[in-house]
């Protein structure tokens, strides 16, 4: 099993390319205000998230996560 700070990093590796701004990344980052990221990235990278760690996020479970932090929860709960 991965701990947080290792799923953290794992998603960082991810979030760089779609991260164009070159924001500092924390749990409190969030998609939308901090990275700027419209509907269509978030898309991209959340197929990126799925195929990396062979997972299905829902739409439910996406509209619920609006920064890094709750990524790292739900990603973590889903490969638990």
């Amino acid at each position: 099993m991965t701990d947080r700070s290792e799923m953290f990093d794992k998603l960082k590796e991810l979030i760089a390319p779609f991260n164009k701004k070159g924001v500092e990344l924390s749990d409190a980052t969030t998609f939308a205000g901090d990275l700027e990221w419209d509907s269509l990235t978030v898309m991209d990278f959340v197929a990126e998230v799925e195929d990396s760690f062979d997972i299905v996020i829902t739409m439910n479970m996406q509209a619920e996560i609006e920064n890094v932090g709750q990524l790292v929860d739900a990603v973590l709960k889903l490969t638990d």
